[in-house]
């Protein structure tokens, strides 16, 4: 039955509609593609709300989301304007919120897909909460550096209690609905049509009196175990989130909550919420969000250009890379051929793609049929039987180009006419392996990184014959594979590999000169990196490097100085995790302890190139490996090869481990001061020479003007 009031429908305009079902009023946020809380969206839920409260008809509201999804945050276009500007404070959801809650009649927050950060504050301001059970609801402001600034520290600890309040503001992570029901976040999971489940269940609780979260106490604790709860918290935020303030923060407004009245417990949330806004780290994260969103536009290719379908994929080469790179596939529900030249090698590849899917079986991460699913997909074979049928040829084979040619020559016999090939190589010339082939078009560099099955990074080489089509679909395979796929030049080490070298050189320079491998690692995972270099590189092989540095001898210039130990290390047969030895030994848990033999290696190496070994600071340790990257990225942009620089920080920060919360090398050097950086670059080519330390040009002339790599990038 219509509401005489309301008529069938009323529009508050286009973001908010608002219709009537046998006295229940469904309210629908209509903001596409994420019903963000956007301009707009507010003031019309708080017109429905209005007019809903003026109907007589009306005796209980349902708020749902249009589309695929509930709410799924803030408009974080509005966060990034708050953060650049803290004083104007960010977007007040609180009029809102209160209206919500305090309305007198029951409101059932109707949620499928995500309930995100202000999705879930608004929910939570509702009197009950329902939701499909593949919905996700969450607080991840952590990863944006922020804390949930709408009154979500305040509600959140009345519903699920302090300690899971806690938990969910720390780790960001999101929880089905199942779990959300058992913590107390919703009321009840609706099995079939979601907006008929809610209308019922809205109409069974009509006339009934609402209860206000911000009322709710019950769950707040005691003194005692709340100490207990805050400090465990703590830990936890060091633990996973080392280095970052906002989770210290996000406890400390929870903290509030316990002990303060529930409108006092939000001022102080509000002010604590301003504070994250402002800091360095959030302006960092909040920089990495967008530039995470903005690697897909890529100078040159039109949006609308076509890909081609993959469906099928054929890999050659079983080791680390092609078995993950199987793996990513499988996950993604596209069969796999996957080839390598002995059994012994596709019987290890198989089992190690068996073991590692096993291991997330056993940790609960992945019902047995799904793995068995999975494997199913993934076809072992010794020839190339069945590749002329695949969409995607994806070479995975040794760092050689006498490898890759030759292997290129024969994929392109055999694949059909449409099939795009890609190679993994991570220094090597795409034109090169290109040119051996009949269509230099339809090749492209997909450098994944490893464990390719979990890294989120593929750099898209992109050679000087390669069509948009092709390059349309690198992208697009990138999205299906559910990783951040950044167009590249075709250079040596392209980008990301390319600034490492210098980052490496450094490191191990620094230890030749009086530094230790573990003096290094700690300055720089102190500093924010995910690990050192030389644990770095003891995980990724030292013989892999040594080879790479083979490749490309020829073009070392004779008297400019080169790493030794490294080469020391690789003569010894340490040769990093795989033999239990490199920079470091290990135990069979893979553990890393410092060596006195590469002690005595090194300090023997120091004499032989004529070092007195001196007291190394970590300030020099971080000058020079950081900002011998950042002197390279700049050459790198004035180049072509990265569109922008928020491009290499993407790269830095989803595929090597730099700090998302310094916001990538390059928007670190920003924060720092340009003029500071290239002064001390000045200072290094000083003391080291031209061939090593020379001042990109663009880096000097952005110093000089008094500029940074972001407002570069706005002029692209």
């Amino acid at each position: 039955m219509q509401s005489d009031a309301l008529n069938s429908k009323i529009t508050m305009p286009d973001l908010v509609s608002i219709s009537i079902h046998d006295g229940v009023a469904v309210i629908t946020v209509q903001n596409p593609p994420v019903n963000a809380l956007g301009p707009g969206v507010p003031q019309g839920l708080a017109d429905a709300f209005a007019a809903a409260s003026a109907d007589a008809a009306v005796r209980s509201v349902v708020v749902i989301g249009g589309g695929k999804t509930f709410i799924a945050g803030a408009d974080i276009k509005e966060l990034e304007a708050a953060a650049r500007n803290p004083k104007a404070g960010g977007p007040d959801l609180h009029p809102l919120l209160t209206s919500v809650e305090n309305f007198p009649k029951p409101v059932v927050m109707a949620i499928h897909g995500t309930a995100l950060g202000g999705g879930l504050e608004l929910a939570m301001a509702g009197h009950y909460r329902v939701a499909v059970a593949e919905a996700l609801l969450g607080a991840p402001e952590a990863n944006l550096g922020i804390i949930p600034g709408a009154e979500g520290t305040q509600r959140l600890p009345r519903l699920v209690g302090v300690p899971a309040a806690i938990d969910l503001c720390v780790s960001g992570r999101l929880v089905k609905a199942p779990e959300a029901l058992t913590l107390g976040l919703i009321d009840k999971v609706i099995d079939g049509d979601l907006l008929a489940g809610a209308v019922a269940f809205a109409a069974e609780i009509a006339g009934q009196p609402v209860s206000k979260t911000c009322d709710r106490n019950d769950k707040l604790g005691n003194p005692a175990d709340n100490e207990a709860a805050f400090a465990a918290g703590r830990e936890q935020a060091k633990k996973i989130r080392p280095h970052q303030t906002a989770p210290i923060w996000a406890i400390e407004a929870i903290e509030a909550a316990t002990k303060l009245p529930f409108d006092q417990g939000c001022k102080r949330e509000r002010e604590i919420s301003l504070e994250t806004l402002a800091s360095p780290q959030a302006q960092a994260m909040i920089h990495v969000f967008f530039a995470e969103r903005g690697v897909a536009k890529v100078p040159g290719l039109d949006k609308d250009t076509p890909s081609y379908p993959i469906r099928k994929v054929g890999i050659i080469g079983a080791g680390t890379m092609g078995g993950g790179i199987a793996m990513a596939w499988a996950n993604a529900g596209i069969p796999v051929l996957m080839k390598d030249t002995t059994q012994e090698a596709v019987d290890r590849g198989i089992a190690t793609i068996r073991k590692n899917y096993q291991r997330s079986v056993d940790r609960g991460r992945t019902p047995q049929a799904v793995m068995d699913q999975r494997m199913a997909l993934i076809t072992p074979q010794l020839s190339f039987d069945g590749f002329e049928d695949v969409d995607l040829i994806i070479e995975a084979a040794f760092e050689s180009m006498e490898v890759k040619r030759q292997l290129f020559t024969e994929i392109d016999k055999i694949a059909k006419k449409d099939c795009v090939l890609a190679t993994n190589t991570s220094t090597l010339d795409i034109d090169e392996i290109a040119n051996v082939t009949s269509r230099p078009q339809m090749v492209v560099g997909l450098h994944f990184f490893s464990p390719a099955n979990v890294m989120r990074l593929v750099e898209i080489v992109r050679g000087k014959d390669l069509a948009p089509q092709t390059l349309a679909t690198a992208l697009a395979v990138a999205r299906t594979l559910k990783k951040v796929g950044v167009v590249v030049g075709n250079c040596r080490g392209f980008v990301g590999n390319r600034m490492m070298f210098p980052y490496m050189r450094e490191a191990q320079f620094l230890v030749e000169e009086g530094a230790l491998p573990e003096q290094v690692d700690k300055a720089l995972t102190n500093f924010g990196m995910a690990m050192g270099i030389m644990a770095v590189d003891d995980m990724g092989g030292i013989d892999l490097l040594w080879r790479v540095r083979q490749e490309y001898k020829h073009l070392d210039k004779p008297g400019v100085r080169k790493p030794v130990i490294h080469d020391r290390l690789y003569e010894a047969g340490r040769w990093g995790q795989k033999r239990s030895a490199g920079w470091y030994k290990y135990d069979d848990k893979l553990k890393a302890s410092p060596d006195p033999e590469v002690h005595a290696l090194i300090e023997k190496t120091s004499a032989e190139l004529g070092f007195t070994r001196r007291a190394i600071t970590t300030e020099e340790i971080i000058d020079r490996c950081l900002y011998a990257m950042v002197n390279e990225g700049a050459k790198i942009l004035e180049e072509g090869h990265a569109s922008r620089a928020a491009d290499i920080d993407v790269i830095y920060t989803t595929g090597y481990g730099f700090p998302g919360w310094r916001g990538g090398p390059m928007w670190f050097a920003d924060t720092v001061g340009l003029k500071k950086v290239y002064e001390r670059v000045c200072e290094l080519e000083q003391q080291f020479g031209s061939d090593l330390w020379a001042p990109a040009p663009l880096l000097k002339q952005l110093a000089e003007s008094g500029k940074t790599f972001a407002q570069w990038d706005e002029t692209r």
